[in-house]
């Protein structure tokens, strides 16, 4: 269905994507300025049945470091000359814009493309992920696809490249000429690609999990948001990974007093309990201070705080063939022996 939205959605938005951001993504805050400030309201979202299975459709998105984007709000007029560079490849102009990543401060990115371009309900992931060839379109090798991305001082890489293992590559490094963190730009793809390949009715479920107040008791909270309510207690300790700078484990005790072990790279990966994995991704693993009400990334976990932990069901895109769930796995991190087997993607 086409849904209007208003300034008065957006606050409830950001706290969807930051619950869908599992511990990463970037936080919400600084689109949310930047979309406060400069985005005429309201604005109209459409389903991708609604548009034309023709219309020419762009995914757009930053990568790199988001907390670079801290210190200055980003110029929304960056994303001109990647639009640009891909209708001069592509031959056509766009007409409707998704998101590269549904989760953390990606989920809002499309906003600033609007209303010039018509907003979508889909994504490439339906949570956060940090690598492009995890992302939908990429993992469906769907061909003709078009990566543009900003390289700093104007510049723009246009990567068309049939592996997407070297599209993660490339885009990387034309990121780190860009200063660490920069726009990025995905074309080639139709809104009719879309209800196959990406993710749909992500906006949705943000609104739905926004909504919701976490003030209350955890299981009643986890039955809002449509999850389940992991476990809560005190960190301990927090232990790096040893040979990859990402990886991460925080022992806590659990209030039931078990032992619960949170483990995590560039997002929330599994939960075990006494050894045990009960929670693990693609399954979005959300941690809360209940103190605050805070939905927290990798970096807010820190001895002697207290968390709450939640894990709301991924996509049912993910477990619908059989070639797409080993890209989403903690396995694909690189962190083995905590994959779960038949339950990481249960319908949401």
């Amino acid at each position: 269905m086409t849904r209007t939205l208003g300034a008065e959605h957006l606050p409830v938005l950001a706290r969807g994507f930051s619950w869908l951001g599992a511990g990463g993504g970037g936080s919400t805050l600084t689109l949310e300025l930047m979309l406060r400030q400069r985005q005429p309201w309201p604005l109209t979202v459409h389903d991708a049945q609604e548009l034309s299975p023709a219309t020419p459709a762009v995914a757009v998105g930053y990568a790199g470091s988001t907390y670079l984007m801290t210190e200055r709000l980003p110029d929304t007029a960056l994303f001109a000359p990647l639009l640009a560079a891909a209708e001069r490849w592509t031959g056509q102009a766009a007409r409707a814009v998704c998101s590269i990543e549904g989760g953390g401060m990606n989920g809002l990115t499309p906003f600033l493309l609007a209303p010039h371009l018509q907003l979508v309900d889909a994504d490439f992931t339906g949570r956060a992920l940090p690598r492009f060839d995890q992302m939908t379109m990429f993992v469906d090798e769907v061909p003709g696809l078009l990566a543009c991305v900003s390289t700093g001082a104007g510049g723009v890489c246009v990567i068309e490249a049939s592996r997407a293992q070297d599209v993660e590559a490339l885009v990387r490094s034309a990121v780190v000429c860009a200063g660490g963190v920069g726009p990025v730009l995905i074309a080639g793809f139709t809104v009719g690609q879309l209800a196959e390949h990406a993710i749909t009715g992500g906006l949705e479920r943000a609104l739905a999990v926004g909504r919701v107040d976490p003030s209350g008791p955890p299981a009643e909270v986890a039955a809002a948001v449509g999850g389940r309510y992991v476990g809560g207690g005190r960190v301990e300790s927090v232990t790096p990974g040893v040979s990859d700078p990402y990886a991460s484990s925080a022992l806590m005790v659990g209030d039931d007093g078990t032992v619960l072990r949170l483990i995590s790279h560039t997002e929330f990966l599994a939960v075990q309990r006494d050894g045990a994995v009960i929670a693990s991704a693609p399954e979005v693993i959300v941690c809360l201070d209940p103190s605050t009400n805070e939905i927290l990334e990798v970096q807010g976990i820190h001895p002697a705080r207290r968390v709450e932990i939640f894990a709301l069901p991924a996509p049912s895109w993910w477990s619908a063939r059989p070639h797409r769930l080993a890209h989403v796995t903690p396995a694909a991190y690189g962190v083995q022996g905590l994959d779960q087997e038949g339950a990481a993607c249960s319908t949401p």
